[in-house]
């Protein structure tokens, strides 16, 4: 199924209307698209914030919004995914999919299944759990090594986990799969906030992100250095502490601990200008944050924070800023829930160029920032039309992959 979008730099008015309704940015049809001018268009974002919190400098929520002025389409490659939680792209130009409850699939270049592969350990796929993230090893076209992410059952509880295996897609199987990595403490409380996004960095060490795991007893762990919630990571290949890492040989820390004071973080990438790690959380109601996350740096939640409680109250002090925490590059309220994300790292479309697309669960749209200098200069919704959740994106050759909650995968493309 197609759907093309016809830009123009005409029709200024009849956008902004539709910013105001919340319609789909990007230009559709019926909605012509203006130029990309952060200073003569609003915010898309028109209803009310949770809060009456204030931002810590300009531009740090609701900047103005762009629209995309090169014409790309939309193609709906499957609809029968399952339950996807994260997408990549194989060396051959395949899919390869992660399933909540404990497969992975690989699909043609046309969305069709070629393999379905099991194999994997054993996942608890209750509540925000399954299996979530997969990753290539840096020699997977030698070595077909894949590194995967799940809720783990362990112990008296769950926690996340790292595993590491050989894939062999003829057999439709993993091979000597071995778990690397365990955030620990399990929880015997929560089917929540497991995290857990994975990126490897150019040295070929992997990051791992882990959520708090939402209750409070979590929740106050994002702030301990001797405990794995709440936290991102930075792993070799066998799950030891990379080298370099800010807390080796602190007693009563972590080693593998790269930063901390995360809530639920669900989207990594690294930027493909600075080589900076770039990441997107969950907040509570409100606050949903996009960091760049820098080693051995504290990253506040639960001490500040831009969101409030599910139940209207405020969290601790109901402080946004203290000495010490580091403040969002950018954040949302009302949230847009967060969860995979890819830069877009090549000029096929233009103006994407670096450019952040983060898919958005509760909001149900991709949101695109446009970033200058570390800072987000404009921001655009994608995709609105098809009132969908997206788990996750991805970037290859010129063109974006997205997979949702409904089971779809999308490729967006230029036209």
């Amino acid at each position: 199924m197609k759907k093309f979008f016809y830009l123009s730099a005409v029709a200024l008015a009849v956008f902004s209307i539709g910013c105001n309704n919340n319609a789909s940015g990007g230009g559709t049809a019926d909605t012509p698209a203006a130029a990309t001018d952060t200073t003569s268009l609003p915010p898309l974002e028109t209803n009310p914030p949770n809060s009456d919190y204030k931002p810590a400098f300009a531009g740090q929520t609701r900047i103005g919004a762009v629209t995309t002025t090169t014409p790309y389409q939309v193609d709906q490659l499957a609809k029968d995914l399952g339950k996807p939680w994260a997408v990549i792209l194989l060396p051959d130009d395949r899919f390869l999919i992660t399933e909540k409850t404990g497969f992975m699939q690989v699909r043609n270049t046309d969305g069709s299944l070629a393999k379905k592969i099991e194999g994997l350990p054993k996942v608890d796929s209750d509540g925000q759990g399954g299996l979530l993230d997969v990753a290539l090893d840096p020699d997977y076209a030698t070595n077909s090594i894949i590194y995967w992410s799940y809720a783990e059952p362990y112990k008296k509880g769950n926690l996340t986990a790292v595993a590491k295996g050989k894939l062999n897609i003829e057999a439709g199987k993993i091979e000597n799969p071995t778990v690397i990595f365990r955030a620990t403490p399990e929880l015997d409380n929560s089917k929540l906030h497991y995290g857990s996004r994975l990126i490897f960095d150019k040295d070929g060490n992997l990051f791992v992100s882990a959520g708090e795991r939402s209750v409070l007893n979590g929740r106050a762990q994002a702030q301990l250095l001797n405990a794995g919630l709440g936290k991102v990571f930075k792993i070799t290949k066998d799950g030891k502490p990379a080298p370099g890492n800010p807390f080796i040989g602190q007693n009563d820390a972590m080693p593998e601990i790269f930063s901390y004071g995360h809530r639920n973080p669900q989207g990594l990438d690294i930027n493909p200008v600075t080589g900076d790690l770039w990441e997107a959380e969950f907040g509570p109601r409100g606050g949903d944050e996009v960091n760049i996350v820098k080693p051995g740096k504290n990253y506040g939640w639960p001490v500040i924070t831009y969101g409030i409680e599910y139940n209207g109250k405020k969290i601790g002090d109901s402080i946004q800023q203290k000495e010490g925490m580091e403040q969002p590059v950018y954040y949302f309220d009302p949230v847009m829930s967060p969860s995979g994300m890819s830069f877009y790292k090549g000029n096929t479309i233009p103006e994407w160029e670096n450019n952040l697309f983060i898919g958005g669960l509760s909001s149900m749209h991709i949101t695109r920032l446009v970033i200058k200098d570390n800072k987000v200069v404009g921001e655009e919704w994608l995709l609105s039309d098809k009132k969908e959740r997206f788990r996750d994106i991805a970037y290859s050759n010129g063109m974006l992959f997205a997979v949702t909650d409904n089971g779809s995968l999308y490729k967006i493309s230029k036209k």
